[in-house]
């Protein structure tokens, strides 16, 4: 049986394209992992970059990061996948270490705990 190992990849989709077709193309390479026995931990949508210099002609980029449990084999066929799709214009996957693992636990949190408090009414405070 082969070792299950925590990895991180990050996907650049060409922002110049329709929305929902960008929402598709994130959708497609999740629903991808899924399909082939990966764990989905977590899924965040960056949003829309401007580029340091242009990749492929664009000035403009949709990020999105997946965190994922799988076999070390998955991360090759993934990339072969995105290599494969002209909407992706960059991509990275990493294996994480259990320090990476943590942090990645403590962002989460933290994000989580910030969104909660926007949607706390604000009282006024008072003298």
């Amino acid at each position: 049986m082969e070792r299950i190992n925590r990895y991180e990849t990050i996907f650049i989709v060409d922002a110049g394209l329709p929305e929902e077709e960008v929402k598709t193309t994130a959708d497609k390479f999740i629903n991808w992992l899924k399909e082939h026995g990966a764990k989905i931990v977590a899924v965040v949508d960056w949003g829309r970059k401007k580029f340091a210099y242009p990749i492929k002609k664009k000035e403009y980029g949709r990020y999105f990061v997946v965190e994922f449990d799988a076999p070390s084999h998955l991360v090759h066929e993934l990339e072969t996948e995105y290599l494969r799709d002209e909407r992706i214009l960059r991509f990275l996957t990493t294996k994480l270490d259990k320090y990476a693992i943590e942090w990645n636990e403590r962002w989460r949190k933290r994000i989580k705990e910030e969104q909660s408090k926007r949607k706390e009414p604000q009282t006024a405070k008072t003298k």
